[in-house]
């Protein structure tokens, strides 16, 4: 895989890890009582950010690496993904070499 590739599937991983990751132990400030003044009453109290995006960090790199081997060792393909519908990839008249 191409370093930009794997840069940008991190990336794209990374920022929907983010998002699952948000939500996670978040208290309301009506719920603490102290409502900042100028701010929604359902922001976060605390939104432990850093802490956040450290977690997400550590997932998102626990997740490529899956995903790399089974790219980098063709654990999956598109093939062996249409096989079961009776569906292939090549082109009828043009020739298929495998370079492995």
């Amino acid at each position: 895989m191409p370093l930009t590739t794997a840069i940008a599937v991190f990336f794209l991983i990374w920022w929907i890890v983010l998002f699952a990751v948000l939500p996670w132990g978040v208290h309301r400030q009506d719920e603490d009582g102290e409502i900042a003044p100028g701010t929604d009453p359902g922001a976060p109290a605390l939104p432990n950010l850093r802490r956040k995006l450290l977690w997400t960090t550590l997932a998102s790199f626990v997740i490529f690496a899956g995903c790399y081997v089974v790219a980098a060792e063709r654990l999956v393909t598109l093939d062996g993904l249409l096989a079961p519908f009776g569906l292939h990839t090549t082109i009828p008249g043009v020739e298929y070499h495998d370079n492995k």
